[in-house]
């Protein structure tokens, strides 16, 4: 029965640690139901109904009061992010640029990278071809703060 027991609790805890620690990846989760599911299939085969519905419900309160003690307990605001990223793409006035500008890449542009323009750097992108950095370029469009430049060929 202790390892039973110990099953659940490990799945419980790898579910808390997919919510905390690796949100998004899932894998760290899944395993954490997979032990909790096993560990309540073994509860049932081997200790009949009764002790498996009393499983299910002791997992589902501690479940739940593991989650609402962290959420009074602030626990959570260790992990929460407190800064925001205010800051925007091409946040420039790029409305000054005419179709023809010229301009140096100065990463790759794989369509999408960093050029100067006028002195100052902005976001460009191509037209889906790969275009190295240190390469003159031209502005061939101007769309809702996306510059659009094409190699120009010497």
């Amino acid at each position: 029965m202790l390892g039973i027991i110990v099953l659940i609790l490990i799945g419980l805890l790898l579910i808390i640690a997919e919510l905390i620690f690796v949100p998004g990846t899932t894998f760290v989760g899944v395993i954490g139901l997979l032990c909790t599911i096993i560990g309540i299939f073994l509860v049932f085969a081997d200790y009949g109904n009764t002790a498996g519905y009393w499983t299910v419900g002791g997992t589902l309160v501690v479940t739940v009061a593991a989650i609402i003690y962290s959420f009074q307990s602030k626990s959570w605001d260790r992990f929460s992010l407190k800064s925001a990223i205010r800051s925007r793409v091409n946040d420039q006035d790029i409305y000054n640029f005419q179709v023809g500008e010229k301009g140096k890449t100065v990463s790759d542009l794989k369509p999408v990278g960093k050029a100067e323009i006028f002195g100052k750097i902005y976001e460009v992108r191509s037209k889906g071809d790969w275009i190295g950095a240190g390469q003159e370029i031209q502005v061939t469009k101007v769309d809702h703060k996306r510059i659009f430049v094409e190699p120009i060929n010497n």
